[in-house]
């Protein structure tokens, strides 16, 4: 509700004319009854004077006395109320109209006050009639329909908390969407999985589940076992041994954040150079050795001279026992340079997993994820059809590219791969050779009743160009194995597309439509 300024200031006026003109009457009233009683007084005590030596003649001597003390008792009384009086409109006058409204405001709750203990020593109030009753409803629905005014304090309380309100239901109305949209999605994953791997899933979650809580028992159990001896080892030394504590060694910015721990077996930068491999001494003066002479042709003769002497000095059981060292020694190094060789010198079963990381490095093929077959070194070694081969033969591609050493084998298991690669580094032939593979394992479309189930494999192209040039290639490597290939794209008339679908295909490429 709204109320005019105007109307605010006219009122709070009125209000105050009011109450000073209450003040005024307030204050007329008490000087009129105080000069009433002053005047009341004088006259009472004229007429007593008047009147004492009347009953003095009247009265014996006894009660002349009780007469006087009464009369002295009297007097003593009018001058405590007169005095009272006198106070009572000393203060008055000297009291500030605000101060004379608490003074009755503290009267009234004085009043009131007393009035409530005399009500309640009565005793317990009366319980209200039905006409009572229907009269105190009727004036609180009265209360209630008039127009209630509020100011802009109270306003703005109310519609912050009418917001606060708004958005406590939006908010709850947002999780409860968010709670049924996982719950739903939750459903729908369960529902396209497939049973067996939902089968698998659950049974392997209850292993887990198992193993955890058994395990989880076990650790904790054993830590706690171990925690306990070595404290029990600790307190022992520092105990009959005197052990000092380390301190804690504060790791500064210079410091090596890692260290590398490799394995030999990682090693893949051993050089087949011989540059590299036998590297050249410096001929320093030394003891023993000739200035501007070869210093292995020195080495070479001095081991002639002292292993003449020693064979002229052994015996011949120590000359077998040499002969039997120096055979295993051969065959040691026989052996290691064996292992040594390059990976295109060995076969495809001596291959170990140190050979196919150099194999990798040298044709730079980075893989990321499980399981993932070893690369293709060439096309004979490798367990493809007959046929695939002679079209690969006759297409020129005698050796395969990068792409297609990891990502052939890859598509051969029905894995799904993402292969990144430059351009002309022979992607399309990549997923091609697994397609075509695949293809020729299936019966041919001939009867004119399956050429409407549709095509075997459906390639997609982001643009007209490529889908372009990747029909050119399936037509490379599928008419010799009699796979036929249609390309659904813009430009070519639609009527020859859909003829040559009608007929049959295995293979259909089309562009992405947005």
């Amino acid at each position: 509700m709204f109320v005019d300024k105007r109307e605010k200031m006219a009122a709070d006026s009125a209000d105050k004319k009011d109450a000073e003109t209450s003040a005024t009457k307030d204050k007329g009233r008490k000087r009129s009854t105080s000069r009433d009683r002053e005047r009341k007084r004088r006259t009472s005590r004229e007429r007593n004077r008047s009147k004492s030596p009347e009953r003095d003649r009247r009265m014996p001597d006894k009660d002349r006395g009780r007469g006087r003390e009464k009369e002295r008792e009297r007097g003593r009384k009018e001058r405590d109320v007169h005095r009272r009086d006198k106070d009572r409109s000393k203060k008055s006058r000297s009291l500030s109209p605000k101060s004379k409204e608490a003074k009755l405001k503290r009267d009234k709750d004085i009043k009131t006050e007393e009035e409530e203990d005399g009500k309640n020593k009565k005793g317990k109030a009366q319980p209200l009639s039905l006409e009572e009753l229907l009269a105190k409803k009727k004036a609180e629905e009265e209360a209630e329909a008039k127009p209630k005014f509020l100011s802009k304090a109270e306003r703005e309380a109310e519609a912050l908390k009418r917001r606060m309100a708004q958005t406590e239901e939006r908010r709850k109305l947002t999780e409860d969407e968010r709670k049924k949209r996982r719950t739903f999605q939750d459903i729908g994953r369960k529902m396209m999985e497939d049973p067996q791997e939902r089968e698998r899933r659950e049974r392997r979650e209850r292993m887990e589940r198992e193993n955890n809580g058994n395990q989880e028992d076990d650790g904790r159990q054993k830590l706690r076992e171990e925690k306990d001896k070595g404290k029990e080892l600790q307190a022992i030394k520092e105990r009959y041994l005197g052990g000092v504590k380390k301190r804690r060694r504060t790791r500064h910015l210079n410091d090596r954040k890692f260290v590398f721990e490799w394995d030999a077996s990682e090693d893949t930068s051993v050089d087949y150079n011989p540059i590299y491999k036998e590297k050249h001494s410096v001929q320093l003066y030394g003891r023993g050795f000739i200035a501007g002479i070869d210093l292995k042709q020195q080495k070479r003769d001095q081991s002639h001279f002292y292993g003449d002497l020693m064979e002229n000095r052994r015996t011949l059981e120590e000359k077998e026992q040499e002969e039997v060292r120096l055979k295993k020694m051969r065959k040691k190094e026989a052996k290691q340079r064996w292992d040594d060789r390059h990976w295109s010198q060995k076969k495809l079963d001596e291959m170990t997993d140190r050979d196919w990381r150099i194999f990798r490095e040298d044709y730079s093929i980075t893989t990321k994820g499980g399981k993932i077959p070893n690369p293709i070194r060439n096309w004979k070694e490798y367990s493809l059809p007959d046929h695939i081969l002679e079209v690969i033969d006759q297409c020129g591609y005698k050796d395969p590219t990068p792409i297609q050493r990891q990502a052939i084998p890859i598509g051969l298991q029905n894995r799904d791969i993402i292969g990144v690669a430059e351009t002309g580094s022979g992607k399309t032939a990549a997923f091609l050779i697994p397609l075509l593979v695949w293809i020729t394992t299936l019966p041919k479309i001939d009867r004119i009743e399956d050429s409407d189930q549709g095509p075997y494999a459906v390639i997609m192209a982001p643009t007209r160009e490529l889908a372009q040039q990747i029909e050119e290639e399936t037509l490379k490597f599928g008419k010799p194995l009699g796979i036929r290939t249609v390309a659904v794209i813009g430009g070519i008339s639609r009527e020859d597309q859909g003829f040559r679908l009608r007929m049959g295909c295995e293979i259909v490429i089309a562009t992405l439509v947005v």
